[in-house]
């Protein structure tokens, strides 16, 4: 039996449901895109996979440094509220980004 095993599996979860975020949201900005009348300009596209690529990025960072300090044998002070704000940040980040490609490819 994996030692900690809770909490490691807690770490993951957390992890994943993260992934799971990005995915939806991605998307759907890129499904509204797609069902748009008029054609979008790639940067917009490509400016949301980066920015979910780059929560995926931070959280998986995160996962590592929770795994490692879950594994430690000392306690350790918790100090992931910046990593998990910058998470937020990025998550809200990637709503204004679907606010702003439905604005760019509404017709009007």
């Amino acid at each position: 039996m994996i030692e900690r095993y809770s909490e490691h599996a807690s770490n993951e979860r957390t992890f994943l449901s993260w992934v799971r975020t990005v995915i939806a949201i991605v998307g759907f900005g890129l499904g509204v895109a797609r069902l748009s009348q008029t054609s979008a300009d790639i940067w917009s596209e490509v400016a949301m996979l980066a920015a979910g690529a780059l929560v995926i990025l931070l959280a998986f960072l995160r996962m590592r440094h929770v795994r490692r300090n879950i594994a430690s044998a000392e306690p350790i002070d918790d100090t992931a509220l910046t990593a998990d704000a910058f998470l937020l940040v990025l998550v809200a980040a990637l709503f204004g980004l679907i606010a702003a490609f439905g604005i760019h490819v509404s017709p009007q």
